[in-house]
């Protein structure tokens, strides 16, 4: 299997505590060791059994390609995608009505990264990537998602139109935000198998999808800015469903 790079602390502490894909630690020369420093993270490689190698700082400069990797790279398994069968089984786990995101073309590796941060805080029981013209999972997507990578199972798909189905096949009620929607997103009850789709940056859900899904919710807005970024909106919403759940 291919390896990747895992930067910065939050990323490369989860990247550890995920326990099966951490290969070795990368710290740079003269780094902090202390109990604000890298010491704690360490002392978890050393329980682990990681081994670590110090190395110069621009040796991770390199790997970083720009990132701050504010000392220390991991070098990891290559991520893992998951399958749908994997999401249901989350649920089934936690006892709970199967709470899904779909991300319809997300392109930005940091939009990605704090969906997925916002999801593993939120509850969700994993997210649902199209394998064509959308970020995957990378080293950027994983330091946007403060490790949260490790936690939330993602699945790639083909085809997110066809996967729609599926899952309205076998039970879920897919609800999308739409500016022009008559209800708010607050309106609905939540209390029952859903799928938020959260659309592209720039062109939201596309018109396929959309028709796909059950209900159309909005988020009020007072300003002149006709939509919110995806990462915000898709943070709203899933706090919502947890709130309607609560």
């Amino acid at each position: 299997m291919a390896n990747d790079w895992v930067i910065g602390r939050q990323a490369v502490k989860e990247a550890i505590r995920a326990g099966h894909r951490t290969q070795s630690l990368l710290v740079a020369e003269g780094a902090g060791r202390g109990k604000a420093g890298l010491g704690p993270i360490l002392q978890l490689a050393k329980d682990r059994g990681i081994p670590v190698r110090e190395v110069p700082r621009r040796k991770l400069d390199q790997l970083a390609e720009g990132g701050n990797h504010q000392g220390i790279v991991a070098q990891v398994a290559a991520y893992k995608y998951a399958d749908l069968e994997d999401l249901f089984r989350r649920a089934k786990e936690r006892d709970e009505p199967p709470f899904f995101l779909l991300l319809d073309g997300i392109e930005d590796p940091g939009n990605l990264g704090s969906i997925l941060r916002t999801a593993d805080a939120a509850g969700v029981h994993g997210v649902i990537i199209p394998k064509r013209r959308a970020a995957g999972l990378t080293v950027t997507v994983a330091k946007a998602s403060a490790g949260a990578v490790e936690h939330v199972p993602i699945a790639r798909v083909t085809n997110l139109n066809r996967a729609a189905e599926e899952l309205k096949e076998r039970g879920m009620w897919l609800v999308g935000s739409d500016i022009r929607a008559s209800d708010s997103f607050t309106q609905l009850d939540y209390n029952f198998p859903v799928g938020l789709v959260i659309g592209n940056e720039g062109k939201g859900i596309s018109r396929l999808l959309k028709e796909r899904c059950d209900f159309l919710v909005r988020l009020p807005m007072k300003g002149r800015v006709p939509s919110l970024n995806a990462s915000v909106a898709g943070a709203l919403l899933m706090y919502e469903v947890m709130r309607k759940r609560k």
